[in-house]
């Protein structure tokens, strides 16, 4: 399941992000690549622990907590600090999987990669190319989405970013552990909790209908939620 996240971050968060990354020394995107990435990879990437990297990541992580479409698609549990690549002209990341084990350098933080979120920082107006190609049951699903927007899918799947043209794409990027392990369990308690509030808007958070559903949607999140 692939879902976008629509202004994600105000245009105020965006150019403070951007003032704050775009001031700061990046090195060699393969900093965080296992063998199979390296490989595949070319692009650039603010080191991890650099000051510029954590104030922007705080402010993405502020920006989620507040999202509730993000929380309905994800129900995350674990989210690995934001991290932050920007590919130039020519620059690309071919075809590849996700390490299923994110670990943060120099820590015993570690999460399951059950999903993967790509949030664009810069308008697609102003770069060619770098379209991220996510290939799913339905085939390839290509996205470039307006700075400010995210965009979430599995880790599992085979994704690729195509090369840079012109200008220079830059984003953010990070993986989460759902509570719910369980990829369709996922899509069916996003399903449902969207039904639930389509319902709660016509029919009124009161009706019975949407209240038994509600207790629908908390009963099987028990009954498949980690914690």
């Amino acid at each position: 399941m692939l879902i976008a996240i629509p202004d994600l971050l105000s245009a105020d968060e965006l150019g403070e992000i951007r003032q704050t990354i775009d001031a700061a020394d990046w090195i060699d995107g393969n900093v965080t690549s296992g063998h199979q990435s390296a490989l595949a990879k070319n692009n650039e990437q603010l080191p991890e622990d650099s000051d510029a990297a954590q104030r922007a990541g705080r402010m993405i992580l502020d920006a989620l907590g507040r999202s509730p479409l993000f929380f309905a698609s994800s129900l995350p549990l674990r989210i690995f600090p934001p991290l932050f690549n920007r590919y130039g002209e020519g620059q690309e990341f071919d075809i590849h999987v996700d390490n299923a084990i994110r670990i943060k350098r120099g820590s015993e933080f570690r999460i399951r990669s059950d999903l993967s979120v790509t949030l664009f920082l810069e308008a697609p107006e102003d770069y060619d190319g770098g379209e991220l190609i996510v290939e799913d049951h339905y085939g390839a699903q290509r996205v470039k989405l307006p700075a400010g927007h995210a965009v979430v899918y599995p880790s599992s799947s085979l994704h690729k970013v195509t090369p840079v043209t012109r200008g220079r794409r830059v984003a953010s990027f990070f993986w989460l552990q759902s509570m719910v392990r369980d990829a369709e369990a996922r899509r069916l308690l996003f399903d449902l909790d969207r039904s639930v509030q389509r319902l709660t808007g016509e029919l009124g958070g009161k009706d019975r209908s949407v209240i038994e559903l509600t207790g629908v949607y908390h009963n099987l999140l028990r009954r498949w939620a980690d914690s």
